[in-house]
C-alpha cells in the first residue's frame, strides 16, 4: 500500500511559517535543494491546501526565467510532473498537473491508497493537520531550521492522543537544517 508522507521545514520551535504566514526562513541552499528534488523524485502524487498550491504555482513558470539555476529547473521539471490534487473550498479551477476536490479528503485518500504507485505526500498545515489529526500519515519528513519565530503556522495540530513514531533517517546539513524521518508505529491489531 502506497505510503502517506507529511513533509515540510519547521522552525526550531514547531512552526511551518510565521505569524504573517511568511516562509523566508526556509529556503533551502543547493545542498538541502539537491537532496529534496531526490525526495520529490518518489512522490506518486501531491495533496495540497489551496494556500500550499498557490505558492507552489512558481515551479509552473521557472523554466520561463533565464537566470534560473540548474537545480531549480531539475526540481520545476519534477513538481511539473507530479500529478496533484488540491483540496479548497475556495478555489474555482487549478492549473497544470492538478485537479480540485472539494470535501472528501478520506475518500481521496482511501482510492489512491488502493493504486499502484509511489508515495502520497500530504502539503500544507491545514490539511496535513486533518490527516494527523486522523492518524492517517505513515510517516513524517520534517527539515529543522535553525531559526525560532515565537509564533506562527504549527507543524502538528493540538492532539486529543499520542502518536507513536519511530526515527528511520536523520541528516544534518551544511546549513544546520537536520532532516528528521519517522515512521507511525502501529500496532499489530491496527
Amino acid at each position: 500500500m502506497r505510503k502517506v508522507v507529511y513533509s515540510m521545514t519547521m522552525s526550531l520551535d514547531g512552526f511551518i511559517a510565521g505569524p504573517a504566514g511568511e516562509i523566508d526562513w526556509s529556503a533551502p541552499d543547493e545542498e538541502l535543494h539537491r537532496f529534496h528534488n531526490d525526495r520529490v523524485r518518489d512522490v506518486g502524487v501531491q495533496l495540497c491546501g489551496r494556500r500550499l498550491y498557490e505558492v507552489m504555482l512558481f515551479w509552473e513558470t521557472v523554466d520561463q526565467d533565464p537566470s534560473a539555476s540548474e537545480i531549480l529547473l531539475e526540481f520545476a521539471g519534477i513538481w511539473e510532473a507530479i500529478p496533484k490534487i488540491v483540496f479548497s473550498s475556495t478555489l474555482e479551477s487549478v492549473d497544470g498537473n492538478a485537479r480540485l476536490a472539494r470535501e472528501d479528503i478520506v475518500g481521496e485518500l482511501t482510492a489512491l491508497q488502493a493504486q499502484a504507485g509511489g508515495d502520497i505526500a500530504v502539503g500544507g498545515a491545514g490539511l496535513a493537520a486533518r490527516l494527523v489529526e486522523l492518524d492517517l500519515i505513515d510517516e513524517y519528513q520534517i527539515f529543522v531550521s535553525p531559526v525560532i519565530l515565537g509564533a506562527g503556522i504549527p507543524f502538528f495540530p493540538a492532539l486529543a492522543a499520542r502518536i507513536k513514531l519511530e526515527l528511520i533517517e536523520t541528516r544534518v546539513f551544511g546549513s544546520q537544517v537536520v532532516y528528521l524521518r519517522y515512521r507511525r508505529v502501529r500496532s499489530a491489531s491496527a
